[in-house]
């Protein structure tokens, strides 16, 4: 299934990891111990993204901002973008953000 997400123009990899942090599945042109790693870098991030989510929502008293639906960190040629357990790396030359957040959000409903 996530394999499809492949066919977006600039995505390099897709990784589907547990709630522990375990890779699950993984495509694209990473081998498979790169993708373990990002696995793991992504379980660490979306849990660091979580908490600092549940201060602010408890501190600002307002509601809506948990929990995160997905974050994304940017760098100058590729760009890290997960929603749920899953994890994609896209070149930002070739990838439409807004269209591989909003698959990607579709996706990790299944």
């Amino acid at each position: 299934m996530i394999r499809n997400l492949l066919a977006l123009d600039g995505v390099l990899v897709i990784c589907h990891f547990r709630d522990d942090g375990a890779l699950l599945e993984g495509y694209g042109m990473m081998d498979d111990a790169m993708m373990e790693r990002l696995a793991k870098f992504a379980h660490d991030y979306k849990r660091m993204v979580q908490g600092n989510t549940d201060q602010f929502s408890m501190f600002t008293g307002l509601p809506g901002w948990a929990p995160p639906r997905g974050w994304n960190v940017r760098g100058a040629q590729h760009t890290v973008c997960s929603v749920g357990n899953l994890v994609c790396f896209i070149d930002n030359a070739e990838a439409s953000l807004n269209e591989v957040m909003r698959e990607l959000a579709e996706a990790s409903q299944y």
